[in-house]
């Protein structure tokens, strides 16, 4: 399997550019990994919510293969502590999904076709929080997991 992590906009902050290179780094030795980012749609400003979402929806899905496991991470998705996620992570697996897709969306989340094509949608927390630190938070995950599978002194609980 092939883990994609698909986001909108690149990532400002230098030392969040850092953190999310260390952990996609580390989490090669597991698994093959991407990030992929689809650059900001121009003049978004001009745009209403729900043409901003339209416009970056059509961007995701040019992005998607048919064979691809769609998981949104979305403020309404299902939560997990880490270790369930870790298991998350063994059931696709061992599902034979050849690349599971996680994608962050825009400032005003996903158009209604995305989420038709999505097969899961995950919440990292009731809390929100940037889409910049979002993609620390799930590559940090990711890599959690597969640490938690292999036994790994990484994760305590």
């Amino acid at each position: 399997m092939k883990i994609k992590l698909l986001t909108i906009g690149k990532t400002d902050d230098k030392n969040l550019q850092q953190l999310i290179a260390m952990y996609e780094k580390r989490l090669k030795h597991y698994i093959k990994f991407e990030i992929e980012i689809i650059p900001d749609i121009k003049n978004a400003k001009k745009l209403s919510e729900k043409q901003q979402k339209e416009k970056e929806g059509e961007l995701i899905l040019k992005k998607i293969q048919t064979f691809d496991y769609l998981v949104l991470l979305d403020e309404k998705g299902e939560q997990f502590r880490s270790k369930t996620f870790a298991v998350y992570l063994q059931k696709k697996m061992n599902l034979g999904i050849k690349q599971l897709v996680f994608v962050i969306g825009g400032p005003y989340g996903f158009s209604e076709t995305v989420y038709q094509h999505s097969k899961a949608k995950i919440s990292l927390s009731k809390m929100t929080f940037s889409h910049q630190m979002i993609r620390l938070f799930i590559v940090e995950q990711i890599y959690r997991g597969f640490t938690i599978l292999k036994n790994e002194p990484y994760h305590h609980e």
